[in-house]
């Protein structure tokens, strides 16, 4: 007799249950995996969440085991497709338009207007968003300096951003967002600076070809050596990302950061990050803001 459709729902069941099952082992190897190509600390209490966000891929590619999936991308990715696929599963990407608003305010009272008092000032500006997920904080950016000077164009200033997420990168260059991810944009510069949906497009919203046209995406693990990028920047964003790194990635990072940036220019932390241990590159002048000595 053939088997009943509950008796098959519940034996799927049972097989996609024994997937999301993680020994400490495959755990450890993993965690060293993820460490060694990203950069990203990975603590024992972390060990449901790499369960869940890999699981589909193990799924995707009918594996029942994390140590065969484990194998797949030591011995069987010569391309690294699946690399790319695990780190795009296993990245956070929390973001909001004007996240933690003092940087930007920042920026307005003290960073632009220095710039536009000094005509002979290098140009242009420059300014990295290290981590971009989806692209709210570099679009930010790019509004802040329109409204500090209307007239900037791709000459005055260059916004980079960066994230090690394809998914997401592919997302911020589209310049697409729904209304709500747009609630955090004020109402004048949403007009100003944003087209609305229509038809099958309503409920969203998409970045105006003069915000886009500041703003450079490109994939960059944070981990390369060396970095890409041949020309120093005035203002590195990085928020928000140092958290996942444990401490020597942590002053390795912020001493490469310090190497790509001009002189006096300003690094961004998140509000829960902090600088230890670098006082002979960076001083504090504000709350998690540093200036290069």
């Amino acid at each position: 007799m053939a088997p009943s459709h509950t008796v098959t729902g519940k034996l799927s069941s049972i097989l996609d249950d024994s997937r999301l099952t993680i020994s400490d082992a495959e755990f450890r190897q993993l965690r060293e995996f993820i460490h060694a190509h990203t950069g990203i600390a990975l603590s024992e209490h972390k060990k449901a969440l790499v369960c869940s966000r890999l699981s589909k891929r193990l799924r995707h590619h009918g594996l029942r085991h994390y140590s065969d999936y484990y194998v797949l991308l030591v011995e069987n990715d010569p391309e690294g497709a699946e690399l790319m696929a695990m780190i795009n599963a296993i990245t956070t990407n929390k973001t909001d338009f004007f996240r933690e608003p003092h940087h930007f305010r920042f920026l307005s009272e003290h960073v632009f207007p220095a710039y536009r008092q000094n005509p002979g000032r290098e140009r242009p500006l420059r300014l990295w968003s290290a981590a971009s997920s989806t692209g709210e904080e570099a679009y930010s950016l790019a509004m802040t300096a329109l409204e500090a000077m209307p007239s900037f164009n791709e000459q005055d200033i260059r916004i980079l951003a960066t994230d090690i997420d394809t998914d997401v990168l592919a997302r911020a260059a589209s310049g697409v967002y729904t209304q709500t991810q747009a609630s955090h944009i004020p109402e004048a510069l949403l007009r100003r600076y944003f087209l609305k949906g229509q038809g099958a497009h309503q409920g969203e919203v998409m970045a105006k070809p003069v915000l886009k046209s500041l703003v450079h995406f490109h994939w960059l693990n944070l981990q390369e050596e060396p970095w890409p990028m041949h020309e120093k920047f005035d203002v590195i964003f990085c928020r928000n990302v140092l958290i996942y790194f444990d401490k020597p990635t942590q002053q390795k990072l912020f001493r490469r950061m310090a190497g790509v940036l001009k002189k006096d220019a300003y690094l961004m932390l998140g509000h829960s990050e902090a600088m230890h241990g670098l006082n002979d590159l960076f001083k504090p002048v504000g709350h998690s803001i540093y200036q290069k000595k």
